[in-house]
């Protein structure tokens, strides 16, 4: 089994801020393939399952807030006993230009507080991401900036930015993070 974890925070709010995008991806995966996310407050997350090519997936969105993602992630992980090298999470990215998109296999947290929760309750840094460019981020505090909404423009861009960020999905858990990255990043 796979997990796709998508960042994010929950509420009307937040629907469509930076910050979310992540979910985002996770909700258009979902809506493409007429799937139903349904809230389970024992693993602290909306959640739906679908099987692609023999393989079953997991989608959710944490319902936690952003900061303590690592909750969500692991309670699915260990419910379903899911290897750490079947996940992928997906989340927002400040250095990355809205419209990039970036495979990582590994890494530090970036600074970005929902991948430090995940890091931390994971006991890894191990964890296979995919980023999604938000930036540039202008002279504003980064937690100002990341909870403001896309304008109409940037959500047009983001849109084609996650049909893309999609088929890269299909394409790491086909082919793996290399080949992935070489034609994504």
């Amino acid at each position: 089994m796979k997990l796709i974890a998508g960042l994010g925070n929950i509420g009307p709010k937040y629907t469509f801020t930076r910050h979310n995008a992540g979910f985002m991806l996770v909700d258009s995966i979902a809506l493409n393939a007429g799937l139903d996310m349904k809230e389970n407050s024992r693993l602290k997350c909306f959640i739906t399952k679908f099987n692609n090519n023999g393989e079953d997936y997991l989608l959710i969105k944490p319902t936690t807030f952003m900061n303590l993602s690592g909750e969500a992630v692991r309670a699915v992980t260990d419910y379903y006993k899911i290897d750490v090298k079947d996940v992928l999470i997906v989340f927002d990215d400040l250095s990355l230009e809205l419209g990039k998109i970036r495979f990582r296999p590994n890494g530090s947290d970036g600074g970005h507080n929902g991948i430090k929760s995940i890091i931390q309750h994971m006991g890894t840094k191990d964890i296979a991401r995919l980023k999604i460019g938000i930036g540039p981020q202008p002279s504003i505090p980064s937690e100002v900036f990341v909870l403001q909404n896309f304008s109409k423009e940037e959500l047009d861009k983001l849109k084609e930015t996650l049909a893309i960020a999609k088929e890269g999905i299909a394409c790491y858990f086909t082919n793996g993070m290399q080949e992935t990255q070489n034609k994504y990043n």
